[in-house]
């Protein structure tokens, strides 16, 4: 297995491969020709989001126990939805409450990071097409989204999409007993599951996604939040962790009405 992160380093953004205890700058890209270089210490790094995505394609309502306390029907297939790039932070970058947005939760999730072009792909090959996985917050106005009804306005917030805090290759999230998930908010776990309770597989959705848009190398799908989402205040500390990959920490404000 590896983690990939992406750090600032030397005032511009780099990656590095750690293998073991060491890390190393990856001279190329990860989702391209590369090979790990000069081994760099691990301490005091200020990591970046691990992937700058063209799109985040987020899928609702994929286990049946948070359909369940939303009072939302199970759907018959992926309910898709798009968050965009400039929702993207990374670990330690604040998740900003935006002025009369009501209530904001948050939300864990898997993140399956796109390696290859895919398009069009089969469910049986979809496993080619995945670099990596990582952790992803699908930070929700939750108000909003239930006077829109869709969701774009409430998902789509700037700092309203956490990812981090590198990618693991390597993971077998293929495995039958799946792939732990979890959502703690200052030190108490609010959400615990794993991707075999998951009503449509990684593999499925790819396959349903590529069919409708081509995903591109860098590209997160983030497969869906089990039960036990919850309202965010300003000063909260919330934690995504992903069974292999680590944990994906941010602190919550409170944005001012007339500043950026």
């Amino acid at each position: 297995m590896k983690h990939y992160y992406r750090i600032e380093h030397k005032n511009e953004p780099r990656y590095v491969v750690a293998e073991d205890s060491s890390w190393r700058l990856l001279q190329g890209n990860p989702f391209g020709d590369h090979a790990a270089g000069e081994a760099i210490a691990s301490d005091n790094v200020r990591l970046l989001s691990p992937v700058e995505p063209s799109k985040i394609v987020a899928v609702g309502r994929n286990y049946r126990d948070h359909a369940a306390e939303l009072n939302n029907p199970v759907p018959v297939e992926p309910l898709i939805f798009l968050k965009p790039s400039t929702a993207v932070i990374g670990p330690g970058d604040l998740i900003v409450i935006p002025p009369d947005a009501g209530r904001v939760d948050h939300e864990a999730e898997v993140g399956v990071v796109i390696g290859a072009r895919a398009w069009r792909v089969r469910e049986e090959d979809a496993h080619r097409h995945v670099f990596g996985i990582t952790c992803v917050n699908d930070v929700t106005a939750r108000d909003l989204q239930k006077k829109d009804v869709q969701f774009t306005r409430a998902k789509g917030f700037d700092s309203f999409a956490p990812i981090g805090p590198c990618i693991a290759t390597g993971l077998d999230y293929r495995l039958a007993s799946g792939l732990t998930v979890e959502g703690w908010v200052n030190g108490v776990r609010r959400q615990a599951s794993s991707t075999r309770e998951l009503i449509f597989s990684i593999d499925r959705l790819i396959a349903f996604i590529s069919a409708v848009m081509t995903l591109l190398p860098g590209d997160v799908i983030a497969t869906g939040t089990p039960a036990g989402v919850g309202p965010l205040v300003a000063g909260d500390r919330v934690t995504i962790k992903v069974e292999g990959v680590g944990e994906l920490t941010n602190t919550v404000a409170q944005a001012i009405a007339g500043r950026r």
